[in-house]
C-alpha cells in the first residue's frame, strides 16, 4: 500500500508547485499524489481510474468494481492540468475543451468533485 501524504506535506508541496515556474519532480509527485489521495476520501469506489501519469492513479467512485484490464471508465490528465482542475485554477469543461483530459466511459466525469479544496 502506498504510503499517505499528510496534509503538511500535501500542502507543502502545492506550495513549492505554485511557487516555482519549474517545480521540482518530487514536489510535483508529492502535490499530485495528495491531490489524488484527498479525490479517493472524498468518492471512494472503484467505477472510474483517474490517472495521472507517471505520478499515481486512484479508482473512484461507488458502483461496479472493476478487477482485470483496463477500467471501463478512465480519465487521464498531465499532472499541471490535474493540480489546476483540484484546485479549482481550471474548470472541467475547459480542459476538455482543450484536449488536455482524456476521458473513457459513460462515468468518466468527476467534474462534480472538483475543487478538492478552495
Amino acid at each position: 500500500m502506498p504510503r499517505r501524504i499528510t496534509t503538511e506535506d500535501g500542502r507543502t508541496a502545492l506550495a513549492a508547485v505554485a511557487a516555482a515556474s519549474a517545480p521540482a519532480r518530487t514536489d510535483l509527485a508529492t502535490a499530485v499524489r495528495y491531490l489524488l489521495q484527498l479525490l479517493e476520501e472524498k468518492a471512494p469506489g472503484h467505477t472510474v481510474e483517474v490517472r495521472v501519469p507517471p505520478f499515481g492513479a486512484v479508482q473512484v467512485l461507488e458502483g461496479p468494481r472493476h478487477t482485470r484490464g483496463t477500467p471501463p471508465n478512465v480519465i487521464e490528465t498531465d499532472a499541471a492540468t490535474w493540480i489546476a482542475l483540484a484546485t479549482g485554477e481550471q474548470q472541467w469543461r475547459d480542459a476538455v475543451a482543450a484536449g488536455r483530459i482524456h476521458a473513457s466511459g459513460i462515468r468518466a466525469d468527476v467534474s462534480e468533485l472538483l475543487p478538492l479544496r478552495p
